[in-house]
């Protein structure tokens, strides 16, 4: 089982958001959330954590090129794709700074919508912006960081700072979606070809990292070892 996409729907025309909603459950990959204003969707952004948001511009209570802005002020990094029923509105939407990355314009087939998902949450994972959820804590591989949750009683926990080997290690394991990678890909593709470097080296990195990451020590709740390798926890 991998781990499916968040993709956040904000549109008001109940036939489109349900036929989407239905539509996307036959892909595996997704897990979509809707709802029908820009408030709505404003604060579905700012708190759920999605990985693309598909965002009408028609809306009830604000444009959504306004609520695009929005979510971008309040830092929302994920990849937004206005839908759009007049092309001639295509420079407002990728223009005035509204934070939007693409748009479709209706009527449209869903193959071209999720192509275009597809396309923006590859470009994203490359980005600066790329943040991703690993077990309790918000990875952000671009800082080399962890942030694990903050507890209720106020006091801040601090970032768990990685290398860059530790986090090309947990990168590619993300990028696995959840399957069992083997020592000798895992090699590879963060060692590159280097016939000095031995599945030993792998594991010493590995034993380092469960130490910073795991909740109880000891106990490999997150960064688990599979028959000739290792995943990462798709909970």
């Amino acid at each position: 089982m991998s781990v499916k996409k968040r993709i956040l729907i904000v549109d008001d025309d109940d036939a489109l958001r349900e036929e989407l909603t239905s539509q996307f459950a036959f892909f595996d990959e997704f897990e979509t959330t809707a709802v029908a204003t820009a408030t709505e969707g404003i604060k579905a952004a700012q708190e759920g954590d999605f990985d693309a948001i598909v965002l009408d511009i028609d809306l009830p209570d604000m444009q959504g090129t306004d609520a695009c802005a929005v979510m971008r002020k309040h830092g929302v990094a994920a990849p937004i794709i206005m839908l759009t029923g007049n092309t001639g509105e295509a420079s407002e939407i990728l223009g005035l700074n509204s934070g939007a990355n693409d748009y479709v314009t209706k009527p449209f087939r869903l193959s071209v919508l999720i192509a275009r998902i597809r396309a923006h949450l590859r470009s994203f994972e490359q980005s600066e912006d790329a943040t991703f959820r690993i077990g309790p804590y918000v990875f952000k591989p671009s800082a080399k960081r962890m942030t694990p949750p903050q507890p209720d009683d106020g006091k801040v926990v601090r970032d768990i700072r990685l290398t860059e080997k530790e986090t090309n290690i947990l990168k590619y394991l993300y990028r696995a979606g959840g399957k069992p990678v083997g020592r000798d890909e895992l090699l590879e593709e963060v060692w590159g070809y280097n016939s000095g470097v031995t599945t030993h080296t792998l594991e010493t990195h590995v034993y380092r990292l469960r130490q910073k990451i795991e909740p109880v020590k000891g106990q490999a709740s997150i960064l688990l070892t599979e028959a000739g390798g290792y995943s990462l926890t798709r909970e």
